[in-house]
């Protein structure tokens, strides 16, 4: 997947009277991950984690992605059917997206992708980066003839739901769940 710079969609308040040199420096760019992003990876991966799972799943060790994310990332980056994104702005990771592909079987035969992780410093959203993210994603799958693509999202996580469903994702299923 080729570079590709993606102008900021929606701008803050304090944008609106910034200069064109000051919007293009708050630019996002999102490109297929490298074993040098991995830091940042790990750094997303964690506030993922911290704010989504950490907080809504007590059977998740939302501390994984500082013990094991690296190494995760780091398989990742060599399995031809993952994906693994950054968006970035002025060479920091803010974002990450990782995807995957099934193949077909007997009982679902479609090739499906599914988008497994996505997340974005809450200090750079609403500047098109998680949409940017997305489409990369759809694109990705599309190139890997994936029929179908699946997120998950926590059932009250209405930002992430909310978010999903514009970019064109529908519910499909639910999964319950009950401790023991």
């Amino acid at each position: 997947m080729a570079d590709q710079e993606v102008p900021a969609q929606k701008w803050t308040d304090a944008e609106q009277g910034a200069t064109g040199q000051e919007r293009t420096a708050r630019r996002v760019s999102v490109r297929a991950a490298r074993a040098a992003d991995i830091p940042g990876l790990v750094a997303s991966s964690a506030g993922l984690f911290a704010e989504d799972a950490g907080t809504r799943d007590p059977g998740v060790d939302a501390a994984w992605p500082r013990a094991h994310g690296a190494a995760s990332f780091a398989a990742a980056l060599e399995n031809p059917s993952r994906l693994v994104l950054v968006a970035e702005r002025a060479g920091q990771v803010v974002g990450h997206l990782t995807g995957s592909l099934t193949e077909p079987s007997a009982m679902r035969p479609v090739k499906s992708a599914t988008l497994i992780s996505m997340y974005v410093q809450p200090t750079h959203r609403g500047d098109g980066a998680g949409a940017q993210l997305v489409a990369a994603f759809f694109a990705w799958a599309a190139e890997q003839g994936a029929r179908r693509t699946e997120v998950t999202a926590y059932t009250d996580n209405a930002d992430a739901i909310r978010f999903y469903e514009r970019h064109g994702f529908c519910p499909h299923s639910v999964t319950l769940s009950r401790p023991l």
